[in-house]
């Protein structure tokens, strides 16, 4: 029996497949495509049947790399953001305004603060934050995830005073010998520890909030790229949980912590876990390793320095050693599992793939598709490497639309022109995915796609015209190559009969307006598995 029909729109079934006009689903998986006619003669009694009304149908979209737990986590936490917080003083009233309805001794969290945004230009300093606060802990985190500030209370429950020296691959900022309440990298790790833990409960309710909110935008598909950062081995229950209780709004693939103080490859390999396990709904991913920061944080290890004065201004390392970089991939490698490790700059790129290479001389594995989450800035025969090796860039060009404007003050301008490759990588054949790396950005997937095909930034810059994509190669990274970097394209990323029946539904048609109109596009209707999952009222 069929299940469901849409008829009377313009279905794209995927990159050199072209247009139907109908398509129908069962038992959760494409059936056929076509003809209004044709499809409609597959029609029973108790099929259901939703006219599309002209709009644009695609594949369900497919975040490559966000994080779906903190995204949900966030929704309850101090809103922080530039649209929200635009100033120093909006984020202290924010702060306050939370702390007037918290029980005193209370943390108070907050996210996505952007100091570029601010008038002063700096982060929020120690005595702001005691002095908003002064009966809380308070730890905020800037938007890229890299960088937080702390008052003195919360650094007392860290155990970090003005004698704690900062540690390798992180950054405890002084000034004259006392706290700033910056903290970089590993440097936020007390802080990170010093936080409540959260219950299976808690995060299940975090990982339903955040997904029922990504089907509203037609995403179906998500990597959660860090599970275990927060709360450790709790974060995979909950998920199993999730999903085992029909509490999983989308599909996930599963990234799984791997670094060196927050790791939970141990327990996942002793629970027999390996990249692939799983089902359609919930799959075992990669290995996640940070080696750098971010470029807008000027954290993000680089070969040449930021701009400035200061030549030794490269930003971080988390591994310096390259032999205990290659250690941990190798020892991830042999036991069976794909890679995905955050690396921005090139030096940190550069660190990536030698112990990719060493790896594969170990053990080779011609399709593990290993990847480089990010992969901003590369030189010299970096792109060489990557094809030779067949590792996957997994960059943001939501990074390009929200960060470019910031990007042309820290680094060079030929610099950034060159950043983020979408065009190169494609002609590489390595597949660049899409994705917003969300909360780093916003969920939203229509300024990704603008970037993709205009290169523009949010102030309308256009940085490395050479790499603009067409719209039909724009939806193609946003789904079947997020589909391919989790060795998943053969079931999902094309509306072709015996895959997924994942949908979205949109209500411009993005292969027909103008470029500008993107941004105000939006989704009306998401199908997750032949049935409807939301519909815009």
């Amino acid at each position: 029996m069929v299940d469901l029909i849409l008829t009377g729109g313009k279905i794209w079934l995927g990159q050199g497949l072209g247009f139907a006009e109908a398509i129908a689903f069962q038992g959760g998986k494409v059936l056929a495509t076509g003809s209004t006619k044709e499809i409609d003669a597959l029609r029973t009694a108790n099929t259901q049947v939703i006219d599309l009304a002209g709009r644009l149908a695609t594949p369900g979209l497919n975040d490559a790399h966000m994080h779906l737990l903190p995204y949900g986590t966030t929704m309850s936490e101090v809103d922080l953001r530039p649209s929200v917080a635009p100033t120093l003083d909006a984020l202290k009233k924010a702060l306050s305004d939370r702390a007037a309805i918290t029980p005193k001794g209370d943390w108070i969290v907050g996210r996505g603060y952007d100091h570029f945004a601010f008038a002063e230009k700096r982060h929020p300093q120690i005595e702001e934050l005691d002095a908003t606060c002064p009966d809380h802990p308070v730890y905020i985190v800037r938007t890229d995830g890299h960088l937080a500030v702390a008052n003195s209370h919360a650094f007392k429950l860290a155990g970090i005073s003005n004698a704690t020296p900062s540690p390798e691959g992180g950054l405890i900022e002084k000034k004259n010998g006392t706290l700033t309440g910056l903290v970089a990298e590993t440097g936020r790790e007390p802080l990170m520890a010093a936080l409540p833990t959260k219950s299976v409960d808690e995060l299940m309710v975090s990982i339903e909030k955040g997904g029922h909110d990504l089907l509203s935008y037609g995403i179906t598909s998500c990597m959660d790229a860090a599970i275990g950062i927060r709360d450790g081995w709790t974060e995979m229950e909950a998920y199993q949980r999730a999903h085992a209780e029909g509490r999983l709004p989308l599909r996930v693939y599963g990234c799984l912590m791997g670094d060196k103080t927050r790791s939970i490859l141990a327990k996942s390999i002793d629970s027999g876990f390996v990249t692939g396990t799983g089902d359609d709904m919930f799959r075992i991913g990669p290995v996640k390793i940070f080696t750098d920061g971010s470029a807008g944080g000027r954290t993000a290890a680089m070969k040449q320095p930021y701009l400035g004065n200061d030549p030794d201004d490269k930003g971080l390392l988390c591994i310096p050693d390259q032999t205990e970089l290659n250690a941990m991939v190798l020892e991830a490698h042999r036991a069976g599992y794909q890679m995905a490790i955050h690396a921005i700059g090139d030096a940190a790129i550069e660190q990536v793939l030698i112990a990719y290479e060493a790896a594969l001389a170990d053990t080779p594995a011609p399709d593990r598709r290993h990847r480089i989450e990010h992969c901003g800035w590369l030189s010299g025969d970096q792109m060489d490497r990557m094809k030779r090796m067949h590792v996957l860039p997994v960059p943001q060009p939501s990074f390009m639309y929200w960060f470019g404007d910031l990007y042309l003050t820290v680094l060079e301008e030929a610099r950034v022109h060159a950043s983020h490759p979408m065009r190169e990588w494609i002609d590489a054949g390595l597949h660049p995915s899409a994705s917003t790396d969300c909360p780093v950005t916003e969920i939203a997937p229509m300024p990704v796609i603008y970037n993709m095909v205009t290169r523009k930034t949010k102030q309308g810059a256009v940085l490395g015209a050479d790499q603009v994509l067409s719209m039909e190669e724009a939806l193609h990274a946003y789904t079947w190559a997020s589909a391919y970097a989790a060795s998943e394209e053969t079931i999902k990323g094309q509306l072709v009969p015996g895959q997924l029946g994942d949908v979205a539904v949109f209500d411009r048609d993005l292969f027909e307006i103008d470029a500008e109109d993107i941004l105000n596009t939006r989704c009306d209707m998401t199908i997750l598995d032949g049935k409807l999952a939301f519909q815009r009222t």
